[in-house]
């Protein structure tokens, strides 16, 4: 087992949630993952990580997969520029490689910000830590677990 799937399980086991990660395959687009996964599209919660231009902080958008963040909304939100995040900053930040980044069990507190579309579903699936792996969890669980902010950033 990777390092950042057993981060995963193990910040999972602590917030108190009982998940079974599920293996989906190498998955490179939210539509292969929910078809994997046997969901919607939108069921499945995006992690996209984006860098604080004044901070220097990646800042966390957990949004559905059909929906697309947009940059001025998500700046107006953060309350600060908003530029791409490397994978170098992701990997320090978050401890997890693009393509997997996980909403939670992140080497250093983040701040995140939820899509309201992902609350209208009673369970989503997010990245666990891989690009294979998925769990899934209650929105408002997640919400609660990752203190993320409901917030509209999508276009």
């Amino acid at each position: 087992m990777s390092k950042s799937l057993k981060r995963v399980k193990t910040a999972l086991a602590e917030a108190g949630v009982e998940t079974e990660v599920l293996e989906l395959g190498d998955c490179r687009t939210a539509q292969q993952a929910a078809d994997a996964a046997g969901c919607l599209l939108d069921q499945i919660a995006k992690s996209i990580i984006f860098r604080g231009l004044e901070s220097d902080r990646a800042i966390l958008f957990l949004t559905a997969g059909g929906n697309q963040v947009d940059d001025a909304k998500a700046s107006t939100i953060a309350g600060e520029p908003l530029g791409k995040a490397d994978a170098a900053l992701i990997r320090a930040q978050t401890g997890f490689a693009i393509g997997g980044v996980s909403p939670v069990g992140h080497l250093s507190p983040i701040r995140a910000f939820l899509d309201p579309r992902l609350l209208e579903f009673e369970v989503v699936y997010a990245a666990a830590g891989t690009p294979r792996h998925v769990f899934p969890i209650k929105s408002a669980v997640l919400q609660r677990i990752t203190g993320a902010q409901v917030a509209e950033f999508t276009s």
